[in-house]
């Protein structure tokens, strides 16, 4: 394809987006597809002749569209928002169509410096140490990876110059609670801790956030084994309930036994933009690295996560390699991000940052946000105003988990039974999007309002429809 070809490809393209985007409100939410029927309507082999770019967009309309689930949607309350603002989409343009390769500042010095500058412009307006340092990752499961990577490796005086984890005299352990997200343990298993090594640690029964007291019951009986406590990954908006494990009490226990902290804030990282919301991270001076990702709620394309370190240079230390072939004459006075993170190559991700907030403006992100946890105020007080409908968990943020409870429906089995048969309903109708999700070992249901195009009168028709629903069975 050469530029004029692409030039008027890239026209039709960017029109079908916009118009696709004025169309999501009329789509079904959920998609619509058995399993295999995308796969069918494919071609068994690639094309060996060119096709043209409109037999291209037909089948992106035809065949792919009714195969995703639309997170753009006004009426998407799913797992959580995965917003792609079209400002940011832009960014992500250009950074594909630069197509610059990350491997050094040498192979672009724009590359880094870009990510340098916008990384801080959120550290400032999120209101973390001024002296923190950060580096964009694809998701915070990568970036709790490479935090659980710094914590063995300080833990262990570097044992990835000797021998490894398999070389140390005690096995070393890690801590959050059953609320975190499922990557803690995937990174716990991946960096060599190993499984038997996670300690769920106890939470406070109505609000689910970790207990003090318990985690330092179970570093203490860790110690008492011979254990070497090594890191606490601390949850500030679990993906259930949201729930904030308090730092600024879980911070003084690790410290007291050298171990590392790490803050997961995936998706409420985005209400630190509100000053209002800084309490959720009292303490965060005293911990190691925090995480959060943009392309949730904020509203950056995916994919776009933010880790931040106190401490840099031990980073590097742990994870820079130094092939010869990528030797600089400028190594030692520039930031190399190879050496912040597990890829050599990286794309221009911060350009997607850089176009969002010059576009959009931090003011509009903020103004969002608060019409979201407003929204999420309106539908806890409702539900907790109608019978038979029960609040499960603190309204911390903007995700509301609630229970239809029918009187007659005594035994546990048949409620589960019942939420999930209703849950199903709404998602199949294609109305809306709610995610069933288990608490306390019964289902129960998360309604997660963040999507950007969503206002009070969509969170109204969800709750007419999941009342509609629900009560009718």
């Amino acid at each position: 394809m050469t530029p004029d070809e692409f030039r008027e490809a890239a026209h039709e393209l960017v029109d079908w987006i916009a118009d696709y985007r004025l169309r999501v409100p009329e789509l079904p939410v959920q998609a619509q597809v058995k399993p295999g029927e995308v796969a069918a309507q494919l071609t068994a082999s690639a094309p060996t002749e060119p096709e043209g770019f409109g037999a291209v967009l037909g089948d992106l309309d035809r065949i792919v569209v009714p195969g995703i689930t639309q997170m753009q949607h006004p009426r998407y309350f799913g797992w959580f928002p995965s917003n792609a603002t079209l400002s940011s989409v832009l960014g992500d343009i250009a950074t594909s169509g630069l197509g610059a390769l990350g491997i050094t500042w040498q192979s672009a010095p724009a590359l880094t410096e870009v990510e340098e500058v916008v990384v801080e412009w959120l550290r400032d307006l999120t209101g973390l140490p001024a002296s923190w340092r950060g580096a964009i990752h694809d998701t915070a499961s990568t970036a709790c990876l490479v935090a659980l990577l710094a914590a063995r490796e300080r833990t262990t005086g570097y044992s990835e110059s000797r021998g490894g984890l398999q070389a140390e005299d005690a096995p070393l352990t890690v801590y959050t609670t059953e609320q975190a997200h499922s990557s803690v343990a995937k990174a716990v298993a991946l960096a060599g801790f190993g499984t038997d090594n996670l300690r769920l640690v106890g939470t406070d029964p109505w609000t689910r956030a970790m207990s003090p007291a318990a985690l330092a019951e179970a570093v203490a009986a860790d110690v008492a084994a011979g254990r070497r406590p090594a890191a606490v990954v601390a949850s500030v908006g679990t993906t259930g309930t949201t729930a904030m494990d308090p730092l600024a009490e879980i911070v003084p226990i690790a410290k007291a036994h050298g171990m590392w902290v790490h803050v997961d804030a995936a998706m409420a990282g985005s209400a630190l933009l509100l000053p209002e919301m800084r309490w959720m991270v009292d303490g965060v001076e005293g911990a190691d690295s925090l995480s959060w990702n943009p392309h949730k709620w904020m509203g950056t394309v995916l994919d776009c996560a933010l880790l931040y370190v106190a401490d840099p240079e031990h980073l590097v230390r742990v994870m820079s390699t130094n092939p010869s072939y990528l030797r600089s004459t400028v190594d030692g006075e520039v930031t190399q991000y190879k050496d912040w993170g597990i890829p050599l190559g990286r794309r221009f991700r911060a350009l997607k940052l850089w176009f969002q907030l010059r576009l959009d403006g931090v003011q509009a992100i903020q103004d969002r946000l608060r019409r979201d946890l407003a929204n999420a105020r309106w539908l806890e007080q409702e539900a907790e105003a109608t019978p038979e409908w029960r609040v499960l968990a603190p309204v911390t943020l903007q995700t509301v988990c609630l229970r239809h409870e029918p009187a007659h429906l005594t035994d546990g089995a048949e409620l589960d039974a019942h939420t999930l048969k209703w849950v199903d309903a709404v998602n199949a109708s294609g109305a809306a999007l709610i995610t069933p999700s288990l608490l306390d070992g019964r289902w129960s249901v998360r309604v997660s309002v963040g999507a950007e195009p969503t206002e009070r009168s969509d969170v109204a028709a969800v709750w007419k429809v999941m009342r509609a629903t629900a009560e009718e069975r």
